[in-house]
C-alpha cells in the first residue's frame, strides 16, 4: 500500500501547499509580484537582499514549474526576462495575506512575551536572599 494513501485527508492540502509555496523566499517572491506587480530578476534580487543569485533562480524555477509565475523573457541585448503570477498563482493572494496579518500578529505576541518575561526578571541589584 502507497505510504502517501494513508496519510490523513486533512494534511493533505496543506502538504501540497508547502510543497509549492514552502522555504523562506517563494512565499515572499509570491507576495512581491502579488502587490507590486511583474518584476526582473534584478529588482526581486534587490529587494530581497540576502538572497543569493543561485538560490532566487531556483526558486523562480520551481515557481515556474509549478505554474505559479509566468517568465515572459524579451529578445534584446542583454537579455531582459521579467516575471509575473499567473492566474493560477493570483489564486494565493488570501493565503498570502492571512501569512502577512498573522505575522504581523505573531509579533506583537512574541513581544507581549519578551515585555513579560523583563518585568518578570529580578533587578541584578536584588539577591535571591532579600526577596
Amino acid at each position: 500500500m502507497n505510504q502517501d494513501s494513508q496519510k490523513p485527508a486533512s494534511t493533505e492540502g496543506i502538504i501540497a501547499t508547502l510543497q509549492a509555496i514552502g522555504g523562506k523566499w517563494k512565499p515572499l517572491i509570491l507576495f512581491i509580484l502579488l502587490y507590486e506587480g511583474t518584476k526582473r530578476f534584478g529588482e526581486l534580487r534587490r529587494m530581497l537582499p540576502n538572497v543569493t543569485q543561485g538560490m532566487l533562480t531556483n526558486q523562480l524555477r520551481e515557481m515556474e514549474r509549478d505554474g505559479l509565475i509566468v517568465r515572459k523573457v524579451y529578445q534584446e541585448v542583454p537579455p531582459k526576462v521579467e516575471y509575473q503570477l499567473s492566474e493560477h498563482g493570483e489564486s494565493l493572494g488570501s493565503v498570502l495575506t492571512d501569512m502577512c496579518g498573522w505575522g504581523f500578529k505573531h509579533l506583537a505576541f512574541m513581544n507581549e512575551l519578551k515585555e513579560e518575561e523583563q518585568q518578570n526578571e529580578l533587578p541584578s541589584h536584588v539577591s535571591q536572599a532579600d526577596t
